[in-house]
């Protein structure tokens, strides 16, 4: 399904439309809808307990309220062996698939102090 980046992918701000497909009930790629960019995403609650409170502004960007079929993903750096890989879940993604919109979310590490920029898959029982 596409997307219409509604707040930027951090570092990647000329991505304006993406592609989200799923590959398994944990992992999925993103790519732009140019093909110049792409990323292995994860489903974080597959990993672990994950929640945080969704900042106003993303959800105003995103028109999500109460009834919004969202869905949350996590940037996934993928080495070999994939034990190795690295997941930033404080940079997730949020897809509002009603309206085919998409934005990154930041959240402060000090009010998610269990969330890492960088935590090792290895760590999580679902690998």
């Amino acid at each position: 399904m596409q997307y219409t980046v509604k707040s930027t992918i951090l570092g990647f701000e000329q991505v304006e439309c993406v592609e989200l497909y799923e590959i398994d009930e944990l992992f999925s790629t993103l790519k732009s809808c140019d093909g110049s960019v792409s990323f292995t995403l994860v489903s974080p609650y597959v990993l672990r307990e994950y929640s945080f409170d969704l900042p106003s502004a993303i959800r105003v960007l995103l028109d999500i309220n109460e009834n919004s079929k969202v869905v949350v993903y996590n940037i996934a750096v993928i080495q070999d062996p994939l034990e190795e890989s690295c997941i930033n879940f404080l940079a997730p993604l949020i897809f509002n698939q009603d309206n085919a919109t998409m934005a990154q979310a930041v959240l402060d590490v000090k009010n998610h102090p269990g969330f890492g920029l960088a935590e090792p898959i290895k760590h999580f029982k679902a690998v």
